[in-house]
């Protein structure tokens, strides 16, 4: 069974009620499907006073898959990343919960798979299409 990691951009379109995505993680049902507290806590800056629907949305979702810890296996994955790839601050987020997808052996599930392509040894299911 494959195990995914759903990146922002997947739980925030959910959080949304995008159809598409919302499709494609019905099938997943029975899967291991998980997210990262990295990517958690960016969800997090959406509270309800900002916008009360789309947060009950996720923490909707937040109680229907696991959040996974940044842990110290995740920190020196995410150290091994970072001296193989050219520093992007921008993109420090995306490389941590990239080096915990692969840490893990899960697949990164993304609407951005071009965020990660410079990635070596990354699975990636872009569900952009």
């Amino acid at each position: 069974m494959t195990a995914y990691l759903l990146d922002a951009t997947v739980v925030f379109a959910a959080a949304c009620g995008e159809q598409a995505t919302l499709a494609r993680l019905a099938r997943l049902e029975g899967a291991d499907v998980a997210t990262s507290a990295v990517v958690w806590s960016e969800l997090m800056a959406v509270g309800p006073e900002r916008d009360l629907r789309l947060a009950e949305n996720i923490r909707l979702i937040g109680e229907t898959i696991d959040i996974l810890p940044f842990d110290r296996a995740s920190a020196e994955a995410f150290g091994d990343l970072l001296q193989e790839l050219e520093p992007k601050r921008r993109r420090v987020l995306d490389r941590m919960v990239a080096a915990q997808a692969r840490a893990l052996g899960r697949t990164l599930t993304t609407l951005n798979a071009s965020d990660f392509k410079d990635i070596r040894g990354l699975t990636i299911e872009d569900w952009s299409s």
